[in-house]
């Protein structure tokens, strides 16, 4: 039962050659898959059975020459890692001796900053005393000026009298 087209109609040999190409893709796949599976079989088969003693023994060579090569390796990463935990323990180290240094800092800011804070307040109190003496000076000689004139003259006199005296003693040094 083969179904028949306008295409076929008209064109009778169109339908027979279409036939023949729609099967060569499938043959021409199967021939390449038979010969991909017969070259694999081959490869192994001649690697199971047919390879040369001189190959076996070139490959236990390789094999012992990539572990003496992988043991090297690793003693290298053994080495260059116990370096680097000595680097490690070194820069540990250091780091705490630092932090040690900079707490030793901060206690002796401490002490400095306690230190200016006494001596600010001992000025501060100094400053109150001579506060207070200027005031108790300054009511002493307002005082003296409220008292009758001779007495501030009398004063006046004694306090000339000792300053020229001091002048003509100095002069004669």
């Amino acid at each position: 039962m083969n179904p028949v087209t306008r295409d076929t109609r008209r064109y009778p040999e169109k339908s027979s050659a279409s036939a023949v190409r729609s099967s060569q893709p499938i043959a021409l796949a199967a021939a390449t898959l038979v010969v991909l599976i017969a070259g694999i079989g081959g490869i192994v088969l001649w690697r199971a059975y047919g390879a040369p003693p001189a190959a076996e023994a070139e490959r236990g060579a390789v094999t012992r020459q990539l572990q003496a090569r992988t043991v090297q390796a690793s003693e290298q990463l053994v080495e260059k890692t116990k370096g680097l935990e000595a680097t490690q323990q070194e820069s540990i180290d250091q780091l705490q001796m630092m932090q040690e240094q900079l707490q030793s800092m901060r206690r002796l800011l401490a002490a400095q900053q306690a230190d200016t804070k006494r001596l600010s307040d001992q000025v501060s109190t100094l400053k109150d005393s001579i506060d207070g003496l200027r005031q108790s000076f300054a009511s002493t000689q307002s005082s003296e000026q409220t008292s009758p004139a001779s007495g501030n003259r009398s004063i006046r006199a004694r306090a000339h009298a000792s300053r020229s005296g001091h002048r003509h003693r100095r002069s004669r040094s």
